[in-house]
């Protein structure tokens, strides 16, 4: 069925609706947002689809907001879904909205506010042409910046405008239209408040409070209907106190967000995100997606980097893709199928990992690629208990401490990788945990053995050398241990110095 294409024939198609109206009788963005809500709650419909982590706290908090017809904001460090969520907010519009055709600020055809609409109202009547906006269509988005004017967010008269079309400059129809006005009718989302000057914050007051804006300090006012959400990192929100109070105040809802709680939520997530099916044959194992998951969540509580920063979600993802991508490289090289990553491809990908986290002064010392593997290692060292933590595996310790050694590289083969592994007794007798059976293709078979090698070395039960590969674990005594808490307080000292 053909949509209304005038006035006249949405006037017979679309009555005013009843009920909380906003401007011309109809009901209001957030009237609208809060009839969907509810009709998605009733059918027991997702909310967010693909919003993950969040069913028990963040979204319940955003579906009161919406229910009470709130502006709100959203804190939360970087990497925290935010500003996904702001966009998916237009899932809560009609699938289809009328406004005048051709208007700047998508008039309501039943009344209109901009001088050019109603004007056009006044003369064609019934035959006032009519076009219809999607949900997308009806948000609008803005990074502030420090740069941002009050121009770019409320409006300002356009010279030229006014020339060209012989008007003086106290006419409505100079006004060139911000960006909040062009979101009338549909949701307004400005990411990281704080960085807003403040100048322009007291912009936006009145529109928070009154519903409308006024244009350059002429008397023409814009009753414009618009929901606003905002995001800030709650660090500069608190801290850095660039939002200022009245602008708080007139916030309706502040919810805070957070980083996934369980390793299950996390891996869901990059799985979701991560560009990892990018051909058939790639199978990207557990135990390996919860190391590059267990990274993100190590880097999260160590001491070596900077938690007011947080570490993004980005990390898990980047790592993986850059993992994924190690594995086909080498996959390719051997000429072998399937292309399963293992736990060296996650130490080829430290390059998507360092620049993710901001170091303290310790991890400075340290430097970010050693911070990078210790992340790693630690990772590896969870998974493995998980996995692996109630076998002993005393036949492979025993053959690295009677001097046995195995190096396997990073651009090994699975058969060479396989070759190597079945010289050592035990190493492959229990990939079942790990989803792996005996008569396995080579490079699921070479990827578990080296995440057994790899969990032992992160429990400290064997070695790694650089040159050597795997070997026995390093004995060392306390006198060792503290030598080298010594040698470490003498470089700090002379890094200060």
């Amino acid at each position: 069925m053909s949509r209304p294409r005038t006035l006249g024939e949405l006037k017979v198609s679309r009555p005013a609706e009843p009920g909380p109206s906003g401007p011309g009788g109809r009901v209001s963005v957030r009237e609208e947002m809060r009839r969907n809500l509810l009709r998605k709650l009733q059918a027991r419909e997702p909310i967010f689809p693909g919003i993950v982590g969040y069913d028990d706290s963040v979204i319940p908090q955003i579906v009161n907001a919406v229910l009470s017809k709130h502006n709100m904001i959203l804190l939360g460090l970087r990497g925290q879904a935010k500003s996904r969520i702001l966009r998916s907010l237009t899932s809560l519009l009609d699938a289809a909205s009328p406004v005048i055709a051709g208007c700047e600020i998508s008039d309501d055809p039943f009344r209109p506010l901009c001088k050019r609409c109603r004007d056009l109202v006044a003369e064609k009547g019934d035959t006032t042409p009519v076009a219809w906006l999607s949900p997308d269509q009806r948000y609008v988005e803005k990074l502030a910046t420090p740069d941002v004017t009050i121009a770019d967010i409320i409006g300002d008269v356009d010279p030229i405008r006014a020339a060209r079309g012989g008007f003086d400059l106290a006419s409505e129809l100079t006004m060139h239209y911000g960006l909040l006005p062009r979101a009338h009718r549909g949701i307004f989302a400005l990411n990281e408040l704080p960085d807003l000057a403040g100048r322009i914050q007291v912009g936006l007051f009145n529109i928070l409070q009154e519903g409308d804006v006024q244009i350059k300090g002429y008397p023409v006012r814009l009753p414009i209907d618009v929901c606003m959400v905002f995001t800030a990192n709650p660090e500069d929100y608190t801290a850095r106190g660039k939002i200022i109070t009245p602008l708080k105040d007139r916030i309706g809802s502040e919810i805070r967000t957070h980083y996934p709680t369980t390793i299950e939520h996390g891996v869901a997530i990059t799985a979701q995100e991560a560009w990892t099916e990018r051909r058939k044959d790639l199978v990207v194992p557990r135990y390996v997606r919860e190391v590059v998951e267990g990274i993100a969540f190590a880097a999260r509580r160590d001491k070596k980097i900077d938690r007011r920063s947080g570490v993004s979600q980005r990390l898990p993802i980047s790592a993986l893709e850059n993992a994924v991508s190690n594995a086909e490289r080498r996959a390719l090289n051997a000429g072998e199928s399937p292309v399963v990553p293992r736990i060296s491809d996650v130490y080829a990908a430290l390059p998507s990992l360092t620049g993710k986290f901001e170091l303290e002064y310790e991890g400075e010392l340290l430097g970010a690629e050693n911070v990078a593997r210790e992340l790693i290692r630690e990772a590896v060292g969870e998974v493995f208990s998980t996995y692996l933590g109630a076998v002993p595996f005393r036949q492979v310790v025993r053959f690295f401490e009677e001097g046995g050694t195995l190096r396997i590289r990073e651009g090994s083969s699975s058969d060479e990788v396989l070759g190597q592994l079945q010289r050592v007794p035990e190493a492959l007798e229990h990939g079942e945990a790990l989803g792996v059976k005996p008569g396995d293709p080579a490079p699921f078979l070479a990827a578990a053995g080296e995440f057994v090698l790899e969990g032992l070395w992160a429990q400290k039960k064997i070695g790694r050398s650089d040159d050597r590969g795997f070997v026995a674990p390093e004995r060392r005594t306390d006198t060792d241990l503290d030598m080298e808490r010594l040698e470490r307080l003498r470089k700090l000292k002379k890094q200060v110095n």
